[in-house]
């Protein structure tokens, strides 16, 4: 079954609950690089977050230029009732492949993109040009950091799986790995099959 990025689609999953790999918390490997950042300045991004508990841990913290972006608008609903200090011009209900191509969002730049559950919910066709879309966002020697899933999961819906090797052959002229290894603190259930991403545009 081809899967598309439709807000119907992400709605009624969200409705309906229907996120296995919704965690309920933020991801502690993505917590424990939150830990480290100093510059509560920092344009950060996190593209079809889920219910963005990532987001919520970093605005709880002081980082004020935080941006979601999703098609769905029901996962904005469930942020703002948990984080009501986020900004609410920082929701973003636009597909993540055309962020800059419309007015509202055509000037965005950001210093840090955070990938957690994004990619494995887009059909494979799609993930060269995810990382070109992410490069195109970042500023220069901005970073995209997050995790990926080192496993094959499904075919047919998401979550789509994969292997490092992969991943490597889509960013490798357009990202300087600083990172990119298993992840050594993921979840119980996850333990060996995250991939923890570091990768600093070229």
């Amino acid at each position: 079954m081809a899967h598309q990025l439709t807000s119907n689609y992400w709605n009624e999953r969200y409705l309906n609950n229907n996120f296995a790999w919704d965690l309920g918390q933020v991801s502690p490997p993505l917590q424990h690089y939150f830990n480290q950042l100093t510059n509560k300045n920092l344009s950060i991004l996190i593209p079809v977050a889920g219910n963005a508990y990532e987001a919520e841990y970093l605005v709880k913290r002081g980082f004020n230029n935080v941006f979601v972006c999703d098609i769905a608008e029901t996962p904005f609903k469930n942020l703002v009732k948990r984080c009501p200090e986020i900004y609410k011009s920082n929701l973003l209900q636009i597909d993540f492949f055309e962020i800059n191509n419309t007015s509202p969002t055509k000037s965005l730049k950001f210093d840090l993109i955070i990938e957690q559950t994004f990619f494995c919910a887009i059909t494979k066709s799609l993930r060269n040009n995810y990382f070109k879309q992410v490069h195109q966002l970042l500023n220069p020697n901005g970073k995209l950091v997050g995790l990926l899933f080192n496993d094959k999961l499904n075919d047919d819906q998401p979550p789509f799986g994969g292997t490092k090797e992969e991943y490597e052959i889509y960013f490798k002229s357009l990202f300087k790995p600083k990172v990119y290894e298993t992840a050594i603190n993921s979840v119980k259930p996850r333990h060996g099959r995250e991939l923890f991403i570091n990768l600093e545009k070229i």
